[in-house]
């Protein structure tokens, strides 16, 4: 996974694998999933990222493992 943010845009991308999207989904206003043919999501993109979230947070977290080695995100 990799996040960035743009300030120039206020915008947050968060890749979340290495494969090229063919569409994208858009969840609410300014809030989009690239997706690929088979509906697997393999980006998010968040505009106008500071009005919607506290942005210095997305670019920390921690994971945490759960007993299958499934990681799910903590806030911190």
């Amino acid at each position: 996974m990799k996040v960035q943010y743009d300030t120039e845009a206020d915008a947050i991308y968060i890749k979340l694998g290495n494969q090229k999207p063919d569409g994208v989904v858009e969840m609410s206003e300014g809030v989009n999933l690239d997706t690929t043919s088979d509906d697997k999501i393999v980006g998010i993109e968040i505009l106008n990222a500071s009005k919607k979230m506290n942005v210095k947070t997305i670019l920390s977290y921690e994971l945490a493992l759960d007993k299958e080695g499934i990681g799910s995100p903590l806030h911190s």
